[in-house]
């Protein structure tokens, strides 16, 4: 299968302590030549360009993000940092997504993961917020549906956190819909079950500690099979594996396993729908030895 990432996304450093760190990335990009150290197709993500991004996100925003900067930190929010590197790593985060909808639209592997950071989900049209500069899996979605024409694209977000932004731009486009779980009472404390956008949203809130039981029957219950019904032609996977039981920013307390379960999943489901296609996106992930290990059995799952 396909693996998109660059060099540029190790330098966006917002800060010494920060949790979304460089080091979150290396330790993904070494776990999975390890595991797979023959059996990836490694690419070259390239900056997005800026018609892709307009998509998605209003011209003040992409001036910001995009400004150069001499100063080490410019302080974006109270999560939100940028350093002299962060603007390229935020174009080839944005640009991996782009890519790889292209290759399994167009080529032989249906399936694509990207390496990247700085994460997307939490960036709105007008604001980068929750460590995210530019929204990447809906810059993604937004290419896809108007370069390939595609009629029903299902974004399926895991990460701990609702991914406020993804919802926000496609709240109001039913050929994109938005299927998210996530832990209640945490940050952006949104993503309520009675958001139904245009009949386009679907969020589950999980109390702290459900743990894999929980999160795996809410989506076998409710969430998988409406997204069967909705038939995707492309399914865009938010990636976050922040709800694992050793991540120090929430309390889910799921298990290396449950993400494999949930990928083998959505696998299953792209096949029976969309000939298989699916672009991963990595969001969350902070601890770096859980992150490294779901990041190895994502992939191992969607290959």
């Amino acid at each position: 299968m396909l693996v998109f990432t660059h060099p540029a996304c190790l330098q966006h450093d917002p800060g010494r302590g920060h949790p979304e760190c460089p080091a979150r990335l290396q330790g993904v990009l070494d776990a999975l030549k390890a595991a797979y150290p023959n059996q990836l197709d490694w690419r070259e993500a390239p900056p997005a360009k800026l018609g892709e991004l307009a998509r998605v996100h209003d011209s003040e925003l992409i001036d910001l993000v995009l400004k150069p900067q001499t100063e080490p930190l410019r302080l974006i929010d109270m999560d939100t940092m940028t350093s002299p590197g962060s603007a390229s790593a935020a174009l080839h985060a944005a640009g991996a997504g782009v890519a790889a909808v292209d290759a399994v639209m167009l080529g032989d592997d249906p399936v694509a993961f990207c390496a990247v950071r700085p994460p997307g989900h939490h960036a709105s049209a007008s604001t980068a917020m929750g460590f995210c500069l530019f929204n990447n899996i809906a810059i993604a979605a937004a290419y896809a549906r108007d370069r390939y024409g595609l009629e029903r694209i299902a974004i399926v977000d895991f990460d701990v956190h609702h991914g406020n932004g993804t919802q926000d731009i496609f709240i109001a486009d039913p050929g994109v819909a938005y299927y998210s779980t996530h832990q209640a009472g945490l940050f952006p404390n949104s993503g309520l079950r009675r958001d139904r956008g245009a009949g386009n949203l679907m969020n589950i809130l999980l109390p702290p500690g459900s743990g894999g039981f929980r999160f795996r029957n809410t989506w076998a219950d409710e969430m998988l099979p409406a997204i069967d019904d909705f038939r995707p032609q492309l399914l865009l996977i938010s990636a976050g594996f922040d709800a694992h039981m050793r991540d120090p920013q929430a309390d889910l307390m799921l298990e290396t396993e449950d993400f494999a379960w949930i990928t083998t999943e959505l696998r299953g489901l792209a096949r029976r729908h969309g000939a298989g296609r699916i672009v991963s996106m990595l969001e969350g992930g902070y601890d770096l030895q859980a992150l490294a290990e779901c990041s190895v059995a994502h992939v191992g799952q969607l290959r």
